[in-house]
């Protein structure tokens, strides 16, 4: 019988690994990464030895990272990552230069040479993309101030690569070949070529060559395209020895304003979680417990003395932040662990003959093991510490306890849906209100309103709020992103509810209306024509004069976003459409002005009396 080949057993052996080790590990409260970590554990050369080649496995599937990175940067605009300029690089050095220096006094106060020193703080310093972003996704963090915070430091760690492996060589006991100023420069004009060709392609080619192919009507096609858009910048990106998800990240920020995010997300996310499952289990696989048991003392040292040092930083930078009280733990202990770009600095430090394999082994032991235990604290300051945590600072908020059968669900009580409830109210119609703003929920308590605190993209949440038998959902939530998954919620699950949704603006209305909503208000836009009206009265217009001119211009402006509607997708037709209706009704309004003015002279060069 001929022989299954290799890569068949291995994916039968990972697939198997995670299809029980997770669930097991889910059911215990101890979350999908744990249960990813130790299928890894058992399956590697430390448990059962079923797989040998872990490094090479490590290696592939690190780019489940860059594909998360990639997926992050499609939900930034340029626009806002600029807003995050100064929490990126200027949290975000206070966290890499505070831990590192604080890592390398230590090490050289317990008799480290310097050099050694340097190398282990830089690497210890920097912390795992991969498991803080996935818990902070689980977690529904990313939007919270938290979130932010820790997305903005784990950004700048990325950029911070660059320089980090650029000083290993110079660092190095033995003088290095290749080290003339010339070839650094080179090496620095390389990087700088590189960065900037993608940014440029970014902006002059890759929307007209997704059009392009998503012109060809294939799927599969387009998700090929998606994925080698991916490859193709990481591969770039290690060419000139930079970070593959930091390149990832660029490409995804330079496609956030494109027609075609929605379909890259959709596409390349399956791969994504495959491949970060792949790279937790790998993770666990390059655990070495041959070092681990040699020195178990020195190792744990090393393990608590950098977690203890990274958390005492990382605290009082939350406290410098105002980050709320009760997100400071998790914050702290997500970005306290090692990272795997410390694999890289440490191997790359090892072949520039900086470090000895011997320490790189004790380094990279010591990472890993911080990766296994975090998850693990984190269960344990989920059980133990926040429960004690959750009322200080924070008002009571009173929770869905009992399903609720009003016959509207409001999804956001700010200024938008407070005014529904009121008038709602004012008719004697009840209505079920959910919000998640602690403080906003106190301040409408304090008016008398009663507010349940809850995420609306919940579906246990919107089955207690009634959504099974309300007839109305009224999504007026600020957030986009939130917005379009409660409506997206709602419409799988609750097909029978009549969605009445806010836009904030253009995009939001065309995205609503993609999804079959057709009662789509934009928020601004009434108030914009009321005090448009104020405008045109105090410039003379009579009250009547200046309503009629605003319904007027409500009509045509209704009537120009119907007719943009079906182009919103090719932006070129959708400006001229609205250069065209901007113009037919200046002209038409043009008209009417010199017909009155016509009729006016008219009237006034009447003779007295004339027609009485």
């Amino acid at each position: 019988m001929e022989h299954a080949p290799s890569w068949l057993i291995n994916s039968l052996i990972y697939l198997s690994a995670a299809v029980i080790a997770v669930p097991v590990s889910r059911a215990l409260g101890l979350g999908s990464i744990i249960g990813y970590l130790a299928a890894g554990i058992a399956i590697g050369p430390w448990g059962l030895g079923l797989v040998k080649n872990v490094q090479d496995i490590l290696h592939f599937a690190e780019f489940g990272v860059v594909l998360m990175l990639f997926l992050v940067g499609l939900e930034l605009e340029p626009r806002r990552l600029w807003n995050l300029r100064r929490p990126i690089f200027g949290w975000g050095s206070a966290q890499v230069l505070g831990c590192a220096a604080l890592l390398g006094a230590a090490a050289m106060m317990a008799g480290v040479p310097w050099r050694i020193a340097v190398v282990a703080a830089l690497g210890l310093a920097l912390s795992s993309t991969a498991i803080a972003l996935q818990v902070m996704g689980e977690r529904n963090m990313l939007p919270t101030s938290s979130g932010q915070a820790g997305f903005s430091i784990l950004l700048f760690q990325d950029v911070a690569a660059i320089p980090i492996l650029a000083l290993l060589p110079l660092l190095a006991t033995a003088p290095q070949a290749n080290g003339a100023p010339a070839s650094v420069w080179f090496e620095a004009g390389r990087i700088v070529v590189v960065v900037g060709g993608i940014i440029l392609g970014g902006r002059l080619l890759l929307r007209p060559l997704l059009r392009w192919i998503a012109k060809s009507n294939t799927p599969e096609i387009f998700t090929a395209a998606a994925l080698l858009l991916v490859v193709a910048i990481a591969a770039l990106m290690q060419l000139v020895g930079l970070s593959m998800a930091l390149g990832a990240f660029l490409a995804g920020v330079l496609l956030a304003e494109s027609e075609y995010r929605r379909e890259l997300e959709t596409d390349i996310e399956p791969f994504k979680g495959l491949l970060l499952g792949l790279f937790f289990i790998a993770v666990g696989m390059s655990i070495d417990f041959g070092v681990l048991a040699k020195s178990p003392g020195l190792m744990a040292l090393i393990v608590i003395g950098f977690l203890a040092i990274k958390a005492a930083v990382i605290y009082g930078l939350a406290r410098a932040m105002d980050l709320p009280l009760q997100e400071r733990p998790v914050f702290t202990l997500l970005l306290a662990q090692g990272g795997e770009f410390a694999f890289v600095v440490f191997q790359t430090a090892t072949g520039a003959q900086v470090i000895s394999p011997s320490v790189s082994s004790l380094l990279i032991g010591a990472v890993a093991v911080s990766m296994l235990v975090s998850p693990l604290l984190l269960v344990a300051v989920d059980k133990l510490l926040l429960p004690r945590w959750a009322n200080c600072n924070t008002p009571q908020l009173q929770e869905i306890s009992e399903q609720q059968d009003k016959p509207v669900i409001i999804a956001g009580f700010g200024r938008y849906g407070q005014i529904i409830g009121r008038m709602l109210a004012m008719q004697g119609i009840g209505a079920t209100v959910l919000d998640h703003d602690a403080d906003m929920i106190e301040a409408a308590r304090s008016f008398g309103y009663k507010v349940f605190y809850g995420d609306a993209t919940r579906l246990d949440l919107l089955r207690t709020a009634g959504a099974s038998t309300a007839k109305i959902l009224v999504v007026a939530v600020d957030d986009t992103r939130q917005s379009l998954a409660i409506v997206d919620l709602a419409r799988e699950h609750f097909p029978h509810l009549e969605l009445v949704a806010r836009a904030r603006d253009v995009t939001h209305w065309n995205e609503l209306r993609d999804r079959g909503i057709l009662r789509v208000e934009r928020e601004v836009f009434e108030a914009s024509l009321r005090s448009g009206r104020t405008v045109l009265e105090v410039l003379g217009f009579t009250p009547h004069e200046a309503r009629n001119q605003a319904m007027r211009f409500r009509r045509h402006n209704i009537d120009l976003f119907e007719q943009m509607y079906p182009h919103h997708l090719d932006r070129a037709k959708v400006i001229a459409v609205a250069k065209q209706g901007r113009r037919q009704l200046e002209e038409q309004m043009a008209q009417e002005r010199a017909e009155n003015e016509r009729r006016r002279a008219e009237t006034q060069a009447r003779p007295p009396g004339w027609g009485d």
